[in-house]
């Protein structure tokens, strides 16, 4: 049963991201209560989530070293890619979604040290939104024009992103997790 509550919030998830791009016009009827009700979407899918998240199911890997080594290279990135947004740092002037891009990264690591399949579920099936998103939009809008950015902001962002991961370091350990070694 937990696992098809994992996969329904999954695809509430992609459901309430995608309604603007899906269903445009519909979308655009809804005026600002849409917004509201594609935000009680996404908290009702992150609750299904969390609610349907049992990671005792079919293990297929098991984390190692070297798994917990590219997993947290690509947690800085991903949170570096966040914080340099955020900060319009000159870095992002070079990527046309930087947050969709650290998304994918953060999917990516997770699934990277989780092998089982309520882990396969939640992380491979967010990680192919994030990517099926890019893909959507690159379509959509073929043209890309750099956000603009401000100099000197790419210090600020490492730092900003050093903050981040200790905390994201701490929640973990806070929940239970171990996410620095194997």
């Amino acid at each position: 049963m937990s696992l098809i509550v994992l996969i329904l919030g999954v695809a509430l998830w992609w459901g309430a991201h995608l309604f603007k791009r899906l269903a445009p016009d519909l979308r655009a009827s809804l005026g600002n209560p849409g917004k509201a009700l594609v935000a009680v979407a996404l908290l009702a899918s992150i609750w299904l989530m969390y609610k349907g998240y049992d990671p005792v199911q079919g293990q297929w890997w098991s984390r190692g070293a070297a798994l917990v080594g590219i997993n947290n290279l690509l947690m800085i990135g991903a949170v570096f890619l966040y914080a340099a947004d955020g900060m319009r740092a000159p870095i992002i002037g070079k990527l046309r979604h930087p947050q969709l891009t650290g998304f994918a990264l953060w999917a990516l690591a997770h699934l990277l040290v989780n092998g089982d399949l309520a882990s396969l579920i939640l992380f491979g099936g967010l990680l192919a939104w994030a990517v099926t998103t890019i893909v959507v939009i690159n379509r959509a809008q073929p043209e890309w024009e750099p956000k603009p950015v401000k100099e000197g902001r790419n210090r600020p962002a490492m730092f900003a992103t050093a903050g981040a991961v200790v905390a994201i370091m701490l929640i973990h350990y806070w929940m239970g997790y171990v996410p620095w070694g194997a």
